[in-house]
C-alpha cells in the first residue's frame, strides 16, 4: 500500500463566503458552505500540496436548529442539539447527507455524489465519517432503503437490554440535569458516553443516545454475539449503502466504543465487495492498538503517545529525544499508525492554547511525514497557520475550529480567493514542499528507518533536548533526516555508527554528493559517509532538513 496523506476538511465551514460571524448565529445570518466550493480548481490545489485522500467531516446528516421541514426533514428539538449547527456526530440519517451542504435541499444526494466524481477526477480518494456508537436523540432516517427497519423501530422499550434492541432503556423519563425545555423522552435512553443514567449534564453527550451492540451493560458487560446482533446488521448495511456510492474509506468514530467483534465480523463483509475500501479508526487506548489492526482497521490514531509527545515537545515540556520511546512503542504496526498534529477535536496549533505560533510545530511535522511509511494527516487551514481563536458560539475560545456553530474560517477564504499574507503564502509552501517529498521519495514511501538519537545522545555537537536525527533508506537512496525544535538556528553534527551501515547495507568511507530537499540548498561540497566522521548540518529554529544521497 503506498503512503497517504489526508486533508481532513469541514464543509460546512469551507468555502462558506458569509463574512457575518455573529456570535450563535442561524443559519440564515451566519451562512454555511457547501459541497459545490470544492471545484475542480480547488481539488487541484489540495492535491498539488501532496495530499492523497480527502475526509470530508460531518457528511452524513445530524441534528441541527436549522428548519428543513419544507423539505420532509423532521425538525429537531433545540434542547437536544449542540449550537445552532448541530455535532456532525449526533447523526440523524445515516442513509442521508447534510441539507446544509446542498445548494438545492431536494438535490443533496446527487450533489454530493457530483462530490465524489469530482473528487476522483482530481485524482484524491474519499474519506467520510462512520459513527458506530451513537445517534442523536431524535434520530429518523427519512432516505433508508425500502424493507429497511429504522434504528429502534422493533425495539422492546420495557427491558434495559435485548440483544435485538438497538437501543438501551431506562425505564423512566428522561431528566436533564440542565434545563431540556419542552423536550421529553419516555422510556429515557442510554446517552452516548456510556451515560446510564437519564439525568445526564452538560458534560455529557447528551445529544446522543448509544446504540446496543449485544453487550449487556447491567450484567458485567456479558455478550451476547452467539446470534449476529440486529444493530451488527444495520451498522454493515449502513457501510455497503455508502461504499457503493464510491467512498473509498471510512474514519470511525471512537470505533472503541463499538465491540472489536463487531469490527472482526464487519470489515473483512466490506472489503470483500469493495477490496480498496479503508478503515481509519479513532483509537485512544494503545493497549487496544494491535486488536484493532488485527481486526482489519488499516490505520489507526497514533495520539499516543506519538501526537501527545510531540505536542509537549513543542511546547517545551519534553525533550526531542522522548520520539525515539514513540516509534519503538508501536514499532510492529508502525505503518498502520495516521501522525497528525491537528484535528477537529484538537487544538490549533497557532492558538494561544497551544504553541501560537505555527512555525514551532514545522519540525514536528517533518518527523509525522517522514518517520516511517506511515500515513500523514493535516486540518484545513493547518497549513495556514489558522489560530483557532474565534468565539463562534457554543464551542467558545478554546482554540478549537468550532464543529457546532455557522461560522466562516478567515484564513481559508483568504486562501481560497487569492488573498494570503506573505508569511501564510510561505507556510503553505512549506506544507507543499514536505507533503510532496513524503510521498515522492521511495525511502520514505517503502523504506527502512534508523535512528540516531542513541549514539548522539552525549554527542558535544547534537542536543537531544532540542535536536532529532534519523536515517531513511531504500535500495540505493539514504536520506539523512534532522529537525530543530529550538528557538535558535544551530550547527549540528550528526554522527552515524558503525550499526546503522551494517542495518542498512551501507558503504562506509563513501564520498557522496548531497541533494538538500528541504531548503533547496546548493553545494558541491561531498559529504564523507563514514562511523568515524559526523556530517554537519546547518538547522534554522523550528525547521529541519533532508539530505539525500546515492549509497
Amino acid at each position: 500500500m503506498s503512503k497517504i496523506n489526508i486533508y481532513q476538511t469541514f464543509p460546512r465551514l469551507f468555502g462558506n463566503e458569509n463574512s457575518n460571524k455573529v456570535k450563535n448565529g442561524s443559519l440564515t445570518e451566519n451562512g454555511c458552505g457547501k459541497f459545490r466550493a470544492y471545484t475542480p480548481e480547488i481539488l487541484q490545489e489540495i492535491k498539488d500540496l501532496g495530499i492523497t485522500h480527502v475526509w470530508y467531516t460531518g457528511v452524513i446528516e445530524h441534528a441541527t436548529q436549522s428548519d428543513y421541514s419544507a423539505f420532509g426533514i423532521q425538525r429537531d428539538n433545540p434542547f437536544m442539539v449542540k449550537g445552532k449547527a448541530g455535532s456532525p456526530y449526533a447523526v440523524k440519517d445515516y442513509y442521508d447527507v447534510s441539507p446544509d451542504l446542498a445548494e438545492n435541499v431536494n438535490n443533496r444526494m446527487k450533489e454530493f455524489e457530483e462530490l465524489v466524481k469530482q473528487t476522483h477526477n482530481a485524482d484524491l480518494k474519499v474519506i467520510i465519517d462512520f459513527v458506530p456508537n451513537h445517534v442523536a436523540r431524535e434520530y429518523r432516517s427519512d432516505k433508508k432503503p425500502k424493507k429497511v427497519s429504522d434504528l429502534g423501530e422493533n425495539d422492546d422499550t420495557t427491558v434495559f437490554f435485548s440483544p435485538e434492541n438497538n437501543f438501551y432503556y431506562l425505564n423512566e423519563s428522561l431528566q436533564p440535569a440542565f434545563d431540556y425545555g419542552n423536550y421529553t423522552e419516555f422510556p429515557a435512553k442510554a446517552t452516548g458516553n456510556n451515560q446510564f443514567s437519564p439525568n445526564p449534564n452538560r458534560n455529557d453527550w447528551y445529544e446522543t443516545i448509544k446504540l446496543n451492540y449485544g453487550v449487556d451493560y447491567s450484567d458485567h458487560c456479558r455478550k451476547h454475539f452467539l446470534s449476529v446482533p440486529d444493530t451488527w446488521k444495520k451498522m454493515r448495511d449502513i457501510l455497503l449503502f455508502w461504499a457503493k456510492k464510491s467512498v473509498d474509506g471510512f474514519r470511525c468514530d471512537m470505533a472503541e466504543m463499538a465491540p472489536l467483534e463487531f469490527w472482526q465480523w464487519a470489515i473483512p463483509i466490506v472489503k470483500t465487495k469493495y477490496p480498496s475500501v479503508i478503515f481509519l479508526a479513532e483509537v485512544y487506548n494503545q493497549s487496544l492498538y494491535r486488536s484493532f489492526v488485527g481486526a482489519g482497521f488499516d490505520y489507526l490514531y497514533d495520539k499516543e503517545p506519538m501526537y501527545d509527545t510531540l505536542r509537549a515537545i513543542i511546547c517545551g515540556h519534553a525533550p526531542a529525544r522522548h520520539i525515539t520511546h514513540c516509534w519503538q512503542s508501536v514499532d510492529d504496526i508502525q505503518s498502520h499508525m495516521l501522525r497528525f498534529l491537528e484535528n477537529h477535536d484538537e487544538q490549533r496549533i497557532a492558538s494561544g492554547f497551544f504553541a501560537g505560533n505555527p512555525h514551532k510545530a514545522l519540525p514536528a511535522m517533518i518527523v509525522c511525514a517522514t518517520l516511517s511509511t506511515s500515513p500523514t494527516m493535516i486540518y484545513f487551514g493547518q497549513e495556514l497557520g489558522e489560530q483557532g481563536m474565534d468565539e463562534e458560539g457554543f464551542s467558545g475560545q478554546d482554540g478549537r475550529t468550532t464543529i457546532f456553530d455557522y461560522w466562516q474560517i478567515v484564513s481559508v477564504e483568504n486562501w481560497r480567493n487569492g488573498k494570503l499574507s506573505k508569511e501564510q503564502k510561505e507556510l503553505r509552501r512549506f506544507y507543499k514542499k514536505l507533503l510532496n517529498i513524503s510521498i515522492a521519495e521511495k525511502a520514505i514511501v517503502e523504506g527502512s528507518m534508523y535512528d540516531l538519537m542513541w549514539v548522539n545522545e552525549q554527542n558535544p555537537h547534537f542536543n537531544p533536548d532540542k535536536q532529532f536525527a534519523f536515517l531513511r533508506k531504500k535500495d540505493d537512496e539514504l536520506l539523512l533526516i534532522a529537525v530543530n525544535f529550538d528557538d535558535k538556528d544551530v550547527s549540528v553534527e550528526i554522527s552515524i555508527p558503525q550499526h546503522a551501515f551494517d542495518y542498512l547495507n551501507l558503504t562506509s568511507n563513501k564520498s557522496v554528493k548531497p541533494e538538500y530537499l528541504l531548503s533547496g540548498k546548493k553545494s558541491s561540497k561531498k559529504i564523507i559517509l563514514a562511523n568515524n566522521t559526523n556530517i554537519k548540518i546547518e538547522l534554522c529554529k523550528f525547521g529541519g532538513e533532508i539530505i539525500k544521497v546515492r549509497v
